[in-house]
Formats: C-alpha cells, structure tokens, sequence
C-alpha cells in the first residue's frame, strides 16, 4: 500500500512539472541591414532588439548564428516579459572575410508560428591597402565624406545607427 501511494504522489509531482508554454509574438527592429563598409579585421557590433508583442514571457532557448565569427556578447537571462524589449548584443569579426558578407542569425524558443525568428545582415569587408594614399584619394575620401553627411542631413535618415534598411 505504501509503494502504491509513494507511486501515484510521485506520478502527481511529476505531471504538475510538465507545463507547456505557450507561442507569443515576436518582432525584431530591422530584421533586414546593410552595414557600413568596414575594413578587414575590424569588429562589427550588432545589437538587436527583440521586442514581445505577445501576452505570455517569450523564452529564447537558443541563439544561432551563421558563422563562428559570430560571437554573443550578452550573457543574461533570455526571458523576456509581455509587452518589453530586449537588446541582444553580437560582435561581427571580420578577420576572416573579404568582400561582402551576409549572415543570419537565427532565435529560437516560444515564437510564433514556427518558434524562429531570424535577422540577416550583410556588410562590405574591404581588404586593409598595403601603401599610402596619395593627396587625391585622401581628398576623394573627405570630399565623398561630406557629400554622405550632407545627403543623410537633407533626407532625415539617422545615420548614427551604422546600417541602413530597405525601404
């Protein structure tokens, strides 16, 4: 009689353990970006935020990236409340890559519809020049400089984020 109810409590303990979580929706600011060129062997921060839409806690179980180059900077919980966001930071190392480069970075966990969501990015690695500019590229350069500023100044667009997006 004593294993008998020893059995039923222990099978009553365990079946209150087993709690499904339930979908909730996610949204990433700029899922889509194009990064500013960077010379090779520079670092690329990227910081995304997830933002749940949703009325239950999102829990990202796992973040995938498409390369090791890829390399997650926060280390924190990854639960995040109805109704608030999140910033997750990644370091981009572009040591081993030379002209454009595109990545995805997958996260996984209670997302609605299929419990991913992805965010990809591409950027422009440009091989670091062995010589020393001369007067005209250095000038080409500002002048280039100050027609980008002047352009992103006259269209509104933040230019202090390091990307750009489709429109």
């Amino acid at each position: 009689m004593k294993r008998f109810l020893l059995l039923i409590l222990s099978l009553a303990a365990l079946a209150g353990c087993t709690r499904k979580v339930q979908f909730t929706t996610v949204e990433i600011k700029d899922p889509v970006r194009h990064y500013y060129p960077i010379l090779q062997g520079q670092e690329l921060s990227v910081i995304i935020r997830l933002y749940n839409k949703g009325r239950v806690p999102l829990v990202v179980k796992d973040i995938q990236t498409s390369c090791g180059c890829i390399i997650l900077e926060s280390d924190h919980e990854m639960v995040v409340p109805p109704e608030r966001s999140m910033m997750v930071t990644l370091r981009y190392d572009s040591r081993k890559n030379v002209g454009k480069v595109e990545h995805s970075i997958r996260f996984w966990g209670n997302i609605s519809p299929s419990g991913m969501a992805e965010m990809r990015f591409d950027v422009n690695v440009v091989p670091d020049a062995s010589y020393h500019h001369d007067y005209e590229e250095m000038y080409d350069k500002e002048e280039s400089d100050r027609r980008l500023r002047k352009y992103f100044e006259e269209s509104g667009i933040d230019s202090s984020l390091g990307y750009y997006v489709d429109r």
